[in-house]
């Protein structure tokens, strides 16, 4: 059986991606992981300078699932490029998240990862629920999504996924700018927007007041955002939100997802990338299925 799957013309051994934020800069489960089952890696966010992120508390456990607002903390481009990337030695693709709180930020970045042979690909973070300036405010509007995505595609020969907010109304306009703008792929979605507020105090949980949701509570909206877009538009969608099991992952593809991410599981289990790429071989053995493309968008007719 063949578990390959395609970005633009990047293979990937295996649809299974590490999402953004909770791989650390690559390496973050080094030791534990499996990291031959992945299709590939994406690192958190850098940004051209360092950030301190969000005040304390950062997480918090919502039942159904957790609510993040880490504020794309790092150490900032020139310490990543200079200290944590020239140690990385991981045998599957290594893709960088980039954001940034003006277009000339996202160029900036993309310009100096540009040639970087260790690096596959770039996700251009454009839809971060839990920082002030940027975020969702450019993944949000066609016409801001479409000058982010063009301004890294001009410095870039890397491929180049646009990572769009989970926005309801207006979806396929943004992901069309982001197409129109050159992006080789579609990530389909971030975190929503959530708070959480503590009986006791009477005030909110996080220190930042609100953050992202994610893990198995926005499953069913974030497959229907895939298969929204995935319907509309004939570009790789690579699908996150809720992927925790073999039988969500299939859910993906059904719905006409290339590749999907799995992010919130590892809290919990951190072997579930190798688990889920042996439960997408039983089920295709089952089914006599022979590679991805035999049912990606079976769902859909």
């Amino acid at each position: 059986m063949n578990l390959t799957a395609k970005i633009g013309e990047l293979e990937l051994a295996t649809p299974v991606i590490g999402a953004s934020g909770l791989f650390g800069y690559g390496d973050e489960y080094e030791g534990l992981l499996d990291y031959a089952s992945m299709g590939a890696i994406i690192t958190k966010t850098i940004t051209l300078e360092a950030r301190a992120g969000n005040p304390p508390p950062r997480v918090v456990d919502v039942g159904s699932g957790i609510i993040n607002s880490i504020g794309l903390e790092n150490i900032g481009l020139e310490a990543f490029l200079k200290d944590r990337l020239p140690r990385l030695d991981i045998p599957c693709n290594l893709f960088v998240s980039i954001g940034g709180a003006k277009v000339d930020e996202y160029r900036r970045l993309a310009a100096r990862l540009d040639g970087i042979a260790s690096v596959s690909a770039v996700e251009v973070n454009i839809s971060c629920p839990n920082v002030e300036e940027g975020g969702m405010a450019f993944g949000s509007d066609p016409e801001s999504t479409r000058k982010v995505i063009k301004g890294v595609k001009d410095e870039t020969g890397h491929a180049v996924l646009a990572k769009v907010p989970p926005i309801i109304w207006g979806l396929e306009d943004v992901c069309g700018a982001a197409i129109e703008a050159g992006a080789d792929a579609l990530t389909v979605a971030n975190t929503y927007p959530a708070i959480s507020i503590d009986p006791e105090s009477a005030g909110p949980v996080l220190g930042a007041v609100t953050g992202g949701l994610s893990g198995g509570a926005i499953k069913p909206i974030s497959l229907l955002l895939v298969w929204r877009a995935a319907a509309a538009f004939d570009i790789p969608v690579v699908g996150v939100g809720g992927i925790e099991r073999p039988e969500d992952a299939i859910e993906f593809i059904l719905a006409g997802a290339s590749a999907f991410q799995v992010g919130s599981a590892m809290l919990k289990d951190y072997k579930a990338p190798s688990r889920i790429v042996e439960g997408i071989g039983r089920y295709m053995e089952k089914k006599g299925y022979k590679s991805l493309d035999d049912f990606r968008g079976k769902a859909a007719g």
